[in-house]
């Protein structure tokens, strides 16, 4: 979307988002075994509950599914099919351990340290046994590392340790996949030729907006503390701010040579075209996008996918037939720009955003940036989420993102809370937040 519009594309979008999107299966083949901690008592899932958010504790060791966790490759535990999870993506001291969808952030990844210790990557604080009890039942919590005996953990083999997280680097060679059926076949996947010299995580805050003309824009995008913003153009001429501007070739339109010499004097990252796969927006098809790509590359820009509306992660989708041929024609993308809009406001719509921008990262093996995210229903009725919603989703999901190597850029939509946006925008003028804005405002 560009310019204040209404999200047009959101009625696809939501439709995909209210399918239920879910986090990953287990990545490792290795066969599941008990972890065991002090007074040689199990890990265990209470209740052998595979429902998300299932309390993560001490037991007597019995041999059940609630008791067997496999060390995967991409740092987390698992069981009954879901991760080793630190509630709310926290980093305080008592903050609980539970089961929840994969999703690939920091507060599912796990490291093995000195002493036997478990380090929760996300936080840097050890897993731990509440009160140093061995007592059936006890809740497991992250907690400042101590070296105590509530902190030494035996992991399944004795020997098989989690490996510390990799940041993901692009590779000319198809990645391995998992698609939206978490049962599903793995496949071989396109990965687009990155440029070495252009892959690397950009200076400066993750946090950013986007953005259309309102009173106060550049007091809020600095009140707010983004590190970055756009505005669907090739220029901020009219819109200076305190941060970064990238710009955005929208569509065809603006393929021409003033506007590919405009951009580059703006910056040095690029946007591709907006929402490709929607009529209602830049409305390409792979081939048009694919024929005018040359001239984006030109700029000599880090250079972003078009961004589409929906099914990034989809066999087959539009993004998916871009990557594909842009890789047969050895054509470069740096980066994958996603955009996401959630019609589930329950707390499941954390994991279902992550679990879809961990799906694509999987699929293409390159970083991601979210430009355009939030939650809104078009289809139906609330149009949008409470204030305790939204705030918690924001909290959340930027906990999370910060945690994330391979995300390395993300934008709220948007930053104006006037006229048809209060809503869901972030600002009123320079200097007011909704509580949305407060809680944005509170994260990176």
């Amino acid at each position: 979307m560009r310019l204040g519009r209404k999200p047009l594309f959101a009625l696809l979008a939501a439709a995909v988002a209210g399918a239920g999107l879910v986090g990953l299966t287990n990545a490792s083949a290795a066969t599941g075994a008990p972890i065991t901690g002090i007074a040689g008592k199990c890990v265990d899932v209470a209740g052998a509950s595979a429902a998300n958010g299932a309390a993560v504790q001490l037991y007597t060791c019995n041999g059940t599914a609630a008791q067997s966790w496999t060390v995967s490759t991409d740092a987390s535990i698992r069981a009954l099919g879901k991760c080793l999870d630190v509630s709310a993506a926290s980093s305080a001291d008592g903050a609980k351990v539970q089961l929840y969808d994969c999703n690939g952030t920091g507060a599912q990844k796990w490291t093995a340290a000195t002493g036997s210790r478990l380090v929760n990557t996300g936080s840097g604080k050890c897993l731990d046994a509440s009160g140093n009890s061995s007592a059936d039942g006890t809740r497991l919590q992250i907690w400042t590392c101590t070296g105590g005996a509530n902190q030494q953990w035996k992991l399944p083999g004795a020997t098989a340790t989690p490996s510390a997280p990799r940041t993901a680097t692009p590779t000319a060679a198809p990645s391995a996949t998992r698609t939206t059926t978490p049962s599903a076949p793995r496949t071989a996947t396109p990965t687009a030729t990155p440029s070495a010299t252009r892959t690397a995580t950009p200076a400066g805050k993750k946090k950013g907006v986007s953005t259309w003309q309102f009173t106060g824009l550049s007091d809020a995008v600095h009140n707010v503390g983004a590190g970055w913003y756009y505005n669907w153009s090739t220029n901020n001429d009219s819109m200076p701010a305190s941060a970064e501007f990238v710009p955005m070739i929208w569509g065809s339109g603006a393929v021409t040579d003033g506007d590919l010499a405009k951009v580059k004097s703006e910056g040095t990252v690029l946007l591709g075209f907006n929402e490709p796969d929607l009529k209602e927006q830049s409305n390409l098809t792979v081939e048009q996008a694919l024929a005018l790509w040359p001239r984006l590359e030109a700029t000599g820009m880090r250079l972003g996918s078009p961004a589409v509306a929906y099914g990034g992660d989809t066999p087959g989708g539009w993004l998916d037939r871009f990557m594909t041929a842009a890789r047969q024609q050895n054509r470069r993308v740096d980066f994958i720009p996603l955009h996401w809009y959630g019609s589930d406001f329950s707390d499941a719509a954390v994991g279902q955003f992550l679990g879809y921008v961990q799906r694509v990262h999987d699929r293409y093996n390159l970083p991601i940036w979210i430009t355009e995210y939030g939650l809104m229903n078009f289809t139906g009725t609330p149009k949008y989420p409470n204030t305790a919603q939204i705030t918690s989703f924001i909290t959340r999901t930027t906990t999370q993102m910060q945690a994330t190597s391979y995300i390395e850029r993300y934008a709220w939509f948007s930053l104006p809370a006037v006229g048809d946006s209060v809503a869901y925008g972030l600002y009123r003028d320079g200097s007011t937040p909704t509580p949305a804005g407060e809680a944005y405002r509170a994260a990176g």
